[in-house]
């Protein structure tokens, strides 16, 4: 009996943190780097266990908005025990506001290892096509 008491504790408390950390990774943006090209700005997001339909990309105010909504399936001949992954992530990045920039021409690709890369064309300016 008292083993039994200790082992419901042991799980309990195992849960609590699994739950903590995956609150605390839900509270922190998705790790990003910004690349400038000479035709367009690259964003690279860390977004492990993500599939293509868990994830929204949206440009808006001059930065790339990234919601990744992660759902756990249910392994058969298996219980969780430890829920430590967040499973509503989110991440933005500010693009330069002194660069002409054409979101409607962006494009979003997630590759199968959760890297998403957010490519945002830039736009030829009146005075760049003149010179061409």
């Amino acid at each position: 009996m008292i083993r039994d008491v200790g082992e419901a504790v042991s799980e309990r408390a195992v849960e609590v943190v699994g739950r903590a950390m995956g609150r605390a990774q839900e509270g922190r943006e998705l790790p990003v780097d910004l690349l400038a090209g000479e035709d367009a700005y690259l964003a690279v997001f860390d977004a492990p266990g993500t599939e293509g339909n868990d994830v929204q990309v949206r440009y808006e105010d001059g930065a790339i908005l990234v919601r990744v909504d992660r759902f756990r399936e249910h392994r058969e001949g298996f219980e969780m025990r430890f829920p430590g992954r967040g499973l509503a992530l989110d991440g933005r990045v500010e693009l330069p506001a002194d660069v002409n920039l054409d979101p409607e021409e962006a494009t979003a690709t997630l590759r199968e290892n959760g890297t998403l890369y957010v490519r945002v064309p830039t736009a030829e300016t009146p005075d760049s096509s003149a010179e061409s």
